[in-house]
C-alpha cells in the first residue's frame, strides 16, 4: 500500500522554518563578529558553520523526499557554497554573508510558496543563485609560509557611504556644498539624498546659514584618498564620514521588513510541547480519575456518617481541578523568545539601510507567556524597534559628534512581575523631542498654538493615530500608523504600553501584558442587581467616599479627592443604564482603578470578592464593544461582564462616556446568554 507522504508535510515545513532561523541567527553572528574586528574575512568558529551547514543539508534531503524540486535545487547550490566554506576553500566575509541570508531569504521564499500553492518571486531566486554559483569561481590563494592569503577580486568597482554634514556656517568661508557634491560625481556614480531634519519655519530661515545635510553612495573605481581630497577644503567645516559599503545583492520583490518578520511566523498555528509537561498532564489527570472514583462510591451508599469524608472529596476534586487548569495553562506557554527571535534580522536589515550601527542586547527571553499573546505580540514589537531605530538611535557622525559610541544599542529585556509579564525595549538615542512634536501636532490641528501640555501628555501624543515627526514618508517611518498599532494591539490584550524619555538619553517603552487571555484574576463587584468583574491588575484600592471629598463640575461631571489627586468618578450605573441599590456615594464603594498612566474611580454597591474567571470573547458571540473587554460564566450559569478599564478611563477623560443602551433582544446573538439562563438585557452595556 502507497504511504501518502503529505501527511508528514507540516512536520517538514515546522523543522524547515526553524532551520532557517538557525541559519540566519549563526549568519548574523559571522557578520557581528567580521564588523567587531574591523575585517573583511574572519577565520569562523568550525561550529557554527556545522550548524548552518547541517540545516541546510536537512532542508535539501527533506524537499527532495517530499517532492519540493525547486526547494531542493535551490538549498542544493547553497549547500555546495557553505561546504566551500566548511573546507577553508572559502572564507566568510561580510559580503558574503550578506548573500548567505539573502539565500536564506530565498529559500524561506520557497518553502512559504510551496506549502501555500503561490508563486515566488523565481527573478530574484535565480539572481541569487547565480550570485552564489560565482563564488565557487572565486578563489583563496594558498598562503605559503610568511605569506598573507589574499582574495581574487571579480571587480575593481566599489561602492562607498558617504556622510556629509557642513557647519551651519560654511557659506561665510566661501565654500559651496552644491560645488563639492559636482566635483564628487566626477569619480563615479553618484547617489544622493538630502537630509532636511535640521530646517527651521520660514519665520527662522537665515539665508546665510547652511541647514542640510548629504548622504551619499559613490559607486565607481576609486578609493577612500580620492574621495577624501574632494573635501580636503571643508574638513574642518563639516562632519564627514566615508566608509566602504556593503554590496548590495538582489532584494525580493514582495519582501519589506515588516513581511520579513510576518514570514518566519508562518508556522505560528501549531505548538510544541515537552514530554515533562504532558506527563504533569497525564498524573493529574489520574489523580482526578482517582477522585471522581472516591466520590462515586461516597454517593452510592451514602449517609450522613461519610459526609466528611464527602467534603474531604470535594476539597481533593477542588485541587485537582486547580492543578488540572495550571498543568492546561503551562501547556500553553512558550518562552519569549519565540518572538525575540525575529528582531535580529530586523534590527540588521534597517541599520544597514538606514546608515545607522546598532547592537541589539536582549535579555529575559526564556520568560514564558501563553501563546496567544505571542502571537499577537510580534507586531507590537516590530513597531517599537522600527521606531527606536528610525527615530532613537542617531546616525554615527551625529552620535560621535554628541559625545557618545558610534554603535548605539537598543535593550530588549523581559521578566515576570506578580501576575503580569513586562516588557522593556530601551535605546540610548537621542530621546523624544518634545518642542518638534509640539509643533507638528499643532500643524496638523491636533492641539491649539497656545496649549500647556505636560511631559507626559506630549509623549503621549505619539500614540495618535496619523502621528509622525518624520519629514517624508518611506517603507520605515512617516505615515504615522506604527505607534497606533501598538497601543491598539497591546490594549487587546489586556495589556498597557508606557513611554519615558530623555533628550539626549534615549527613550524607553514599557509594555505589559497578562500572562495568558484564557483565564483572570478578577474582582466581582455588584451594581444593582448585576455583578460585573474587574480585572485584579488594575485595581489600586478601593475606599468609602465622604461627601466632602466630591467635587462636581459645572458639565456634570464628578471628581474625587484623594491624597491631593483628583480622579474622575464614574457611576457605572448610570454608564450602563441598570438600576443602583442606591444612588448615595455614602451607601457604595468606589474601586480605584488605573491603566496606561491614567486613574478614575468606579462606584459600585459592594464588592463580592476576588475569583479566578474564564474569558469567553464578547466579540465571538454579539460585537466588540467599548468598554467592555469580554464576559464570563459565573458558578450559577449567569454571564458578567469584564470590564475594559482603559477603555472606561478613556471614555471618561475624552468626554464621551455617557449612557448607552444596546437592545440584545432581537438579536440573534442573544441566544448565548439565553442559553446560559440569562436575560438578555443583562448585556445592556456602553
Amino acid at each position: 500500500m502507497a504511504i501518502d507522504m503529505r501527511q508528514f508535510h507540516q512536520t517538514f515545513f515546522e523543522e524547515s522554518f526553524e532551520g532557517l532561523t538557525v541559519m540566519e541567527t549563526e549568519l548574523l553572528h559571522l557578520e557581528k563578529v567580521a564588523s567587531a574586528g574591523g575585517q573583511e574575512a574572519v577565520s569562523a568558529d568550525p561550529e557554527i558553520l556545522n550548524t548552518i551547514f547541517r540545516s541546510a543539508h536537512s532542508i535539501k534531503g527533506g524537499s527532495s523526499t517530499f517532492g519540493f524540486g525547486d526547494v531542493a535545487a535551490f538549498s542544493h547550490v547553497l549547500e555546495s557554497r557553505l561546504d566551500a566554506l566548511r573546507d577553508g576553500r572559502s572564507l566568510p566575509d561580510r559580503r558574503v554573508v550578506g548573500l548567505l541570508l539573502l539565500a536564506v531569504d530565498c529559500l524561506r521564499s520557497l518553502i512559504i510558496a510551496a506549502k501555500t500553492g503561490t508563486g515566488a518571486d523565481q527573478n530574484a531566486i535565480e539572481a541569487v543563485r547565480v550570485q552564489l554559483e560565482k563564488l565557487g569561481d572565486e578563489s583563496i590563494a594558498v598562503p605559503e609560509t610568511g605569506k598573507t592569503s589574499t582574495r581574487t577580486e571579480p571587480s575593481t568597482t566599489k561602492r562607498w557611504r558617504i556622510q556629509f554634514r557642513p557647519n551651519p556656517r560654511i557659506f561665510h568661508t566661501g565654500n559651496d556644498p552644491l560645488r563639492i557634491l559636482r566635483e564628487l560625481s566626477g569619480l563615479g556614480k553618484l547617489k544622493t539624498t538630502a537630509d532636511i531634519s535640521g530646517l527651521p519655519s520660514w519665520d527662522q530661515l537665515d539665508p546665510e546659514e547652511c541647514y542640510l545635510s548629504w548622504n551619499i553612495e559613490l559607486s565607481g573605481s576609486t578609493d577612500h584618498a580620492a574621495i577624501a581630497e574632494v573635501f580636503s577644503w571643508v574638513i574642518d567645516d563639516c562632519l564627514l564620514e566615508i566608509t566602504p559599503a556593503t554590496r548590495a545583492g538582489p532584494m525580493l520583490s514582495q519582501r519589506s521588513v515588516a513581511e520579513a518578520v510576518a514570514a518566519m511566523d508562518a508556522h505560528a498555528n501549531t505548538l510544541r510541547v515537552s514530554v515533562p509537561k504532558v506527563d504533569a498532564l497525564i498524573n493529574t489527570v489520574g489523580e482526578l480519575v482517582i477522585t471522581q472514583t472516591m466520590l462515586s462510591q461516597l454517593t452510592t451508599n451514602f449517609s450522613f456518617d461519610n459526609l466528611s469524608k464527602l467534603f474531604a472529596g470535594l476539597e481533593q476534586l477542588e485541587r485537582n481541578t486547580r492543578e488540572l487548569q495550571e498543568s492546561v495553562m503551562r501547556i500553553r506557554m512558550l518562552p519569549l523568545s519565540f518572538a525575540f527571535n525575529r528582531l535580529p534580522r530586523l534590527v540588521h536589515d534597517m541599520s544597514q539601510k538606514l546608515g545607522k550601527e546598532v547592537d541589539l542586547v536582549i535579555s529575559g527571553e526564556q520568560t514564558e507567556i501563553d501563546k496567544t499573546v505571542i502571537d499577537s505580540l510580534i507586531d507590537p514589537l516590530l513597531h517599537l524597534v522600527r521606531n527606536s531605530l528610525g527615530h532613537g538611535i542617531e546616525p554615527p557622525s551625529e552620535r560621535v559628534n554628541a559625545g557618545k559610541p558610534r554603535t548605539g544599542t537598543i535593550e530588549i529585556r523581559a521578566f515576570q512581575k506578580g501576575g503580569n509579564v513586562i516588557i522593556e525595549i530601551h535605546d540610548d538615542g537621542r530621546g523624544l523631542q518634545h518642542d518638534r512634536i509640539l509643533s507638528r501636532a499643532v500643524m496638523n490641528g491636533l492641539i491649539p498654538a497656545d496649549a500647556k501640555l505636560s511631559t507626559q501628555e506630549i509623549e503621549e501624543m505619539i500614540f495618535l493615530p496619523g502621528f509622525t515627526t518624520a519629514e517624508a514618508v518611506n517603507d520605515i517611518s512617516g505615515r504615522g500608523v506604527g505607534m497606533d498599532v501598538v497601543r491598539s494591539n497591546i490594549r487587546s490584550l489586556g495589556g498597557s504600553v508606557e513611554i519615558t524619555s530623555q533628550n539626549g538619553r534615549g527613550t524607553c517603552f514599557t509594555v505589559r501584558l497578562p500572562l495568558t487571555l484564557a483565564i483572570l484574576d478578577g474582582l466581582s463587584v455588584q451594581v444593582g442587581e448585576h455583578i460585573y468583574i474587574l480585572p485584579l491588575v488594575s485595581i489600586i484600592e478601593s475606599v468609602r467616599i465622604r461627601p466632602e471629598q466630591v467635587s462636581r463640575l459645572a458639565g456634570g461631571g464628578e471628581l474625587f479627592s484623594m491624597r491631593n489627586e483628583y480622579l474622575p468618578v464614574i457611576r457605572l450605573y448610570e454608564l450602563f443604564g441598570v438600576e443602583a441599590r442606591s444612588t448615595d456615594f455614602t451607601q457604595g464603594l468606589l474601586v480605584i482603578v488605573e491603566a496606561d498612566g491614567k486613574k478614575a474611580g468606579l462606584y459600585v454597591d459592594d464588592l463580592l470578592g476576588q475569583q479566578q474567571i474564564v474569558i469567553k470573547s464578547l466579540a465571538a458571540h454579539y460585537r466588540k464593544v467599548e468598554g467592555i473587554s469580554a464576559a464570563t460564566i459565573l458558578g450559577d450559569g449567569s454571564v458578567a461582564m469584564i470590564l475594559d478599564v482603559a477603555g472606561l478611563i478613556n471614555m471618561v477623560h475624552s468626554g464621551t462616556a455617557r449612557r448607552k443602551t444596546v437592545d440584545m433582544v432581537n438579536s440573534p446573538d442573544s441566544k448565548y446568554f439565553e442559553s446560559h439562563g440569562q436575560s438578555p438585557d443583562v448585556s445592556r452595556v456602553i
